[in-house]
């Protein structure tokens, strides 16, 4: 109770939470307890928040929406920082482009599908792509999230980050863009919001697109059951889907978890599935391609330990 008792006393008792079940924060639906969650509602207060656990030794660790997370069944003992209260977000001038409407700044908790229909009803195309993307801003940036041939940094334009010496700006070529990689997965920083920059689009046109990319999302991808989305990187030269299908995994099943039918890129939570289920059948998955491919595949899913 020590991490509860100090932080329920510093900012609101709502948004300070003991032995928070993880489950019930991340898209896979398992993982146990953390011993404090705590919900900031400013970036003020997410950087008091990291600074006290810094100076106190408190471990701690920061998530969004938990779309690509998953918890150990044990939990974390910790502090878990969500950012979800940091949900601002305005279309107009920015420092950066102070003439320019053509810009969006959101906080790091807003979500893409959020931010994608802010620019919609802007009439800003450009992130379309990202309207069926589950998770935070902050989360897309982290990994330079991307779908149907565009990414974070093909619109990202500048971020406010949160670093052991306290905030700074970073620009597209600071945060060292790679595929599903930033560098704030390499330095620590924490996302507080970013600005991306659009252009001027006819509404009809930016939501047609956004349509058809839900529809191509919900006829191919396994919507219907808990899952962190692809479960793998996608290595040069090849198709993880067609390779574990056709090394004859697709429905494969470890307890609850199961390579889904529908796509064979998702491992999904099928049936009451634990995380040590999850794992195992990653762990299955990729010593049978290694075995047949000779192909080594990286988690896409951040593993907590």
């Amino acid at each position: 109770m020590e991490y509860y008792d100090f932080f329920a006393q510093k900012i609101s008792k709502e948004r300070v939470f003991a032995n928070e079940p993880m489950k019930n924060h991340t898209s896979f639906k398992t993982g146990g307890p953390a011993d404090v969650l705590v919900v900031p509602d400013t970036a003020a207060e997410l950087s008091a928040v990291a600074a006290d656990c810094r100076a106190l030794g408190f471990p701690h660790m920061v998530i969004g929406n938990g779309s690509n997370l998953l918890f150990p069944d044990e939990g974390y003992r910790g502090v878990v920082i969500k950012t979800t209260g940091l949900n601002e977000c305005a279309v107009g001038a920015g420092p950066a482009r102070p003439s320019d409407d053509a810009v969006i700044i959101a906080g790091a908790g807003v979500s893409m599908a959020a931010l994608a229909d802010k620019a919609l009803e802007a009439g800003l195309t450009g992130f379309e792509f990202a309207s069926g993307i589950p998770g935070t801003l902050g989360g897309g940036v982290y990994m330079n999230a991307g779908a149907y041939g565009g990414e974070i940094k093909d619109v990202f334009l500048w971020a406010d980050v949160l670093t052991g010496d306290g905030i700074t700006r970073l620009s597209a070529e600071d945060m060292q863009f790679g595929y599903r990689h930033s560098i704030i997965q390499d330095n620590g920083a924490v996302l507080l919001r970013a600005c991306i920059a659009l252009t001027r689009g006819v509404y009809e046109d930016i939501q047609a697109k956004m349509l058809d990319f839900g529809q191509r999302r919900r006829n191919t991808q396994p919507l219907e059951h808990p899952s962190a989305g692809s479960t793998f990187k996608r290595p040069e030269g090849h198709f993880v889907g067609t390779m574990i299908r056709e090394a004859g995994l697709a429905g494969f099943t470890i307890g609850g978890a199961q390579v889904s039918e529908k796509h064979c890129g998702f491992v999904i939570n099928k049936d009451g599935a634990t995380s040590k289920d999850i794992l195992d059948l990653i762990g299955h998955v990729q010593g049978v391609i290694m075995e047949k491919n000779g192909v080594w595949l990286e988690p896409e899913v951040r593993i907590v330990n």
